[in-house]
Protein backbone atom coordinates (compact mmCIF):
# COMPACT_ATOMS: atom_id res chain seq x y z
CA UNK A 1 0.00 0.00 0.00
CA UNK A 2 1.61 3.34 -0.74
CA UNK A 3 2.02 6.02 1.72
CA UNK A 4 -0.96 8.19 0.85
CA UNK A 5 -3.31 5.44 0.78
CA UNK A 6 -2.32 4.41 4.26
CA UNK A 7 -2.64 7.84 5.61
CA UNK A 8 -5.90 7.71 3.91
CA UNK A 9 -7.06 4.44 5.31
CA UNK A 10 -5.50 5.94 9.03
CA UNK A 11 -7.71 9.14 8.68
CA UNK A 12 -10.54 6.65 7.92
CA UNK A 13 -10.11 4.52 10.69
CA UNK A 14 -9.24 7.66 13.44
CA UNK A 15 -12.49 8.77 12.18
CA UNK A 16 -14.77 6.05 12.56
CA UNK A 17 -13.26 5.58 16.14
CA UNK A 18 -14.20 8.92 17.46
CA UNK A 19 -18.32 8.35 16.33
CA UNK A 20 -18.25 4.55 16.97
CA UNK A 21 -16.73 2.29 19.88
CA UNK A 22 -14.10 0.61 18.55
CA UNK A 23 -10.67 -0.77 19.42
CA UNK A 24 -7.60 0.48 16.86
CA UNK A 25 -7.18 -2.95 15.35
CA UNK A 26 -11.04 -3.55 14.27
CA UNK A 27 -10.92 0.05 13.38
CA UNK A 28 -8.30 -0.54 11.31
CA UNK A 29 -9.65 -3.57 9.45
CA UNK A 30 -13.13 -1.64 8.94
CA UNK A 31 -11.05 0.72 6.71
CA UNK A 32 -8.73 -1.65 4.66
CA UNK A 33 -9.99 -4.61 1.86
CA UNK A 34 -6.88 -7.47 2.84
CA UNK A 35 -6.80 -8.92 5.61
CA UNK A 36 -2.93 -7.88 5.95
CA UNK A 37 -2.80 -4.70 7.67
CA UNK A 38 0.21 -2.39 6.13
CA UNK A 39 2.99 -1.73 8.83
CA UNK A 40 2.95 2.23 8.08
CA UNK A 41 -0.77 2.30 8.72
CA UNK A 42 -0.91 0.44 11.30
CA UNK A 43 1.79 2.36 13.00
CA UNK A 44 -0.12 5.89 12.27
CA UNK A 45 -3.13 4.79 14.06
CA UNK A 46 -1.71 3.04 17.23
CA UNK A 47 0.96 5.66 17.48
CA UNK A 48 -2.15 8.89 17.10
CA UNK A 49 -3.94 7.10 19.51
CA UNK A 50 -0.93 6.17 22.18
CA UNK A 51 0.19 9.62 21.88
CA UNK A 52 -2.84 11.96 21.54
CA UNK A 53 -2.90 13.62 24.65
CA UNK A 54 1.23 14.81 23.61
CA UNK A 55 0.14 15.82 20.46
CA UNK A 56 -2.95 17.83 21.37
CA UNK A 57 -1.34 19.29 23.75
CA UNK A 58 1.35 20.08 21.16
CA UNK A 59 -1.35 21.74 18.30
CA UNK A 60 -2.93 23.53 21.22
CA UNK A 61 0.49 25.64 21.74
CA UNK A 62 0.39 26.38 17.80
CA UNK A 63 -3.30 27.28 17.73
CA UNK A 64 -3.92 31.59 17.33
CA UNK A 65 -7.19 32.57 18.25
CA UNK A 66 -8.58 29.23 18.48
CA UNK A 67 -9.18 26.37 21.25
CA UNK A 68 -8.57 22.46 20.34
CA UNK A 69 -11.81 21.76 21.47
CA UNK A 70 -13.75 23.78 18.96
CA UNK A 71 -11.02 22.33 15.83
CA UNK A 72 -13.54 20.62 13.98
CA UNK A 73 -13.17 16.53 14.11
CA UNK A 74 -11.26 16.54 10.10
CA UNK A 75 -8.81 19.14 11.53
CA UNK A 76 -7.82 17.16 14.36
CA UNK A 77 -7.42 13.90 13.44
CA UNK A 78 -5.47 15.52 10.32
CA UNK A 79 -3.28 17.76 13.09
CA UNK A 80 -2.33 14.64 15.04
CA UNK A 81 -1.15 12.12 12.38
CA UNK A 82 0.74 15.29 11.10
CA UNK A 83 2.22 15.52 14.74
CA UNK A 84 2.65 12.18 15.27
CA UNK A 85 4.69 11.62 11.96
CA UNK A 86 6.68 15.16 13.09
CA UNK A 87 7.32 13.95 16.13
CA UNK A 88 7.48 10.18 15.89
CA UNK A 89 8.19 8.90 12.59
CA UNK A 90 11.97 9.46 11.61
CA UNK A 91 11.89 8.62 8.38
CA UNK A 92 8.95 11.07 7.11
CA UNK A 93 10.60 14.81 6.26
CA UNK A 94 8.59 17.07 8.23
CA UNK A 95 7.95 18.96 4.98
CA UNK A 96 6.38 15.49 3.39
CA UNK A 97 4.06 14.84 6.74
CA UNK A 98 2.59 18.44 6.44
CA UNK A 99 1.93 18.43 2.19
CA UNK A 100 -0.05 14.76 2.88
CA UNK A 101 -1.63 16.77 6.10
CA UNK A 102 -2.92 19.29 3.60
CA UNK A 103 -3.96 16.89 1.09
CA UNK A 104 -5.97 15.23 3.57
CA UNK A 105 -8.02 18.20 4.72
CA UNK A 106 -8.56 19.59 0.92
CA UNK A 107 -10.29 15.89 0.76
CA UNK A 108 -11.97 15.11 3.53
CA UNK A 109 -12.46 18.87 4.92
CA UNK A 110 -13.89 22.20 4.23
CA UNK A 111 -12.99 24.27 1.78
CA UNK A 112 -10.33 26.18 3.81
CA UNK A 113 -9.18 22.94 5.75
CA UNK A 114 -6.01 22.89 3.61
CA UNK A 115 -4.94 26.44 4.33
CA UNK A 116 -5.53 26.12 7.78
CA UNK A 117 -3.94 22.55 8.19
CA UNK A 118 -0.78 23.92 6.58
CA UNK A 119 -0.54 27.40 8.78
CA UNK A 120 -0.59 25.55 12.08
CA UNK A 121 1.91 23.00 11.23
CA UNK A 122 3.94 25.06 9.54
CA UNK A 123 4.27 26.90 12.70
CA UNK A 124 5.29 23.34 14.50
CA UNK A 125 8.73 23.07 12.30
Amino acid sequence: MKRRTAREKAFQALFQMNNNEMDTDEAIQHVVEDPVVDHFLHDLVHGVIEHRMELDGWISDHLDNWSFDRLPYVEKTVLRMAAYEMKHNEEVPNQVAINEAVELAKIFGEEDSGKFVNGVLSKML
